[in-house]
């Protein structure tokens, strides 16, 4: 998701930099840098936070199984050795 309110302020602050002889066209300018700035970030295609922690937590449980199954399989291994075969 776009952190809209971010963007807001970015094209506020852009709109900010536009010379006073042209602060007529500020709210025009404003509204452009908004929309170019979404248009942007949208084709970045990226993760909100909420969606990284998530898969964050479903990696870390992820890794924690693995390491848990390779100890499984070393234990098994062992125990099937030590019985000679």
């Amino acid at each position: 998701m776009i952190d809209v309110h971010g963007i807001d302020q970015l094209a506020q602050r852009l709109a900010a930099l536009v010379p006073p002889g042209l602060a007529q066209a500020r709210g025009d300018l404003e509204a452009n840098f908004r929309d170019v700035l979404a248009q942007g970030l949208r084709r970045l295609d990226l993760a909100s936070r909420e969606e990284f922690d998530v898969q964050r937590t479903v990696l870390v449980r992820t890794a924690a199984r693995i390491e848990e199954l390779e100890r499984r399989i070393t234990e098994l291994e062992t125990a099937l050795t030590a019985r000679g075969h």
